[in-house]
């Protein structure tokens, strides 16, 4: 058996979290069925004083009851260096306070502290620039903040999307064809009219299929991923933006993407990740709170809370 761990999530409000549908919790309710202790922290509460990063932390119980889902204990002020494992689960907007946060994580890692996803690597990573680094597995795609640059991009291909670089959730996500009579308003308000750089991808077709979240988890690719379909009329697949959720494997394609990414992205302290493909293209790398796995449980009866509650133990062994 596994020694008992003390876990720590850094979280939003436990108020706003739904416990039917939040991986956070999903991960909480495993570690707490197999004996662990689960603290929970707002980011708001770390502080750093003389090298050390601390933050209240309340000890929490769970339950089954995704309305009373947890039971709280006592809080009291520790450093993050009194846990077994803290996971960074705070959702964006990516700001300036939450790369603070980042800071005063890295701080506690340097101190000892073991903290997934690495504030470090979370910080590297842009979720949406992040496939610069792969872009034999992205669609066609520009990074531009010049309006001509951007209507040149739509003149050559004709049908594309345009988003901004710290959206989450389908927000200001726009599909633009070239004839598009508003596509000079769209470009304008996205770009700041030039002060803002936004992201310009080919438009995939694929999507009607769905916006594939492939997981990676301590390394290994879980074996189904949960497509986001859009609604009628529309083309955006975010679960935010009324898309359904269809747990689903993963097509050959998609293990092979995720199989090469796995061993990069673990090997960078990143615990967690989110791939999000379209009809096998490589869109986005989320790290900073990736989600779906209370979807794949309940529709494919596989249990991403417990593969990485597995990955915490065998983290945490040496």
């Amino acid at each position: 058996m596994a020694k008992r761990l003390r876990i720590a999530f850094i979280v939003d409000p436990l108020d706003r979290l739904k416990a039917y549908k939040d991986s956070s919790i999903a991960m909480m309710r495993e570690a707490h069925a197999r004996g662990h202790e689960v603290f929970v922290i707002r980011r708001e509460a770390l502080t750093w004083r003389d090298g050390v990063v601390s933050a209240r932390a309340l000890a929490i119980g769970l339950t089954a009851d995704d309305h009373a889902w947890y039971v709280p204990g006592e809080e009291e002020a520790l450093a993050l260096t009194a846990f077994d494992a803290v996971l960074m689960r705070q959702d964006p907007p990516f700001d300036f306070e939450y790369v603070t946060a980042t800071w005063l994580l890295e701080s506690a890692v340097a101190a000892g502290a073991r903290v997934f996803n690495d504030p470090r690597a979370i910080r590297d990573h842009s979720e949406k620039l992040a496939i610069c680094e792969f872009p034999q597995f992205a669609p066609t795609s520009l990074i531009a903040r010049d309006g001509a640059d951007v209507h040149a991009f739509i003149d050559e291909l004709g049908d594309v999307i345009l988003k901004p670089l710290d959206g989450m959730g389908g927000s200001q996500i726009f599909r633009v064809r070239a004839d598009d009579p508003n596509r000079n308003v769209i470009v304008e308000t996205l770009t700041h009219e030039g002060a803002r750089t936004i992201m310009a991808q080919r438009f995939l077709p694929e999507i009607a299929e769905g916006d594939k979240r492939v997981l990676i988890v301590g390394g290994e690719v879980v074996p189904y991923s949960l497509a986001r379909i859009p609604k009628a009329g529309e083309t955006r697949g975010n679960l935010a933006a009324g898309g359904r959720g269809v747990a689903m494997p993963l097509t050959e394609r998609e293990r092979e993407v995720a199989a090469y990414l796995a061993p990069i992205l673990w090997g960078r302290g990143l615990l967690i990740v989110g791939l999000d493909m379209i009809g096998g293209r490589l869109t986005e790398i989320n790290v900073t709170s990736p989600t779906c796995f209370v979807e794949i449980a309940e529709q494919c009866g596989f249990s991403v809370a417990a593969l990485l509650v597995d990955a915490l133990e065998e983290a945490c062994a040496g």
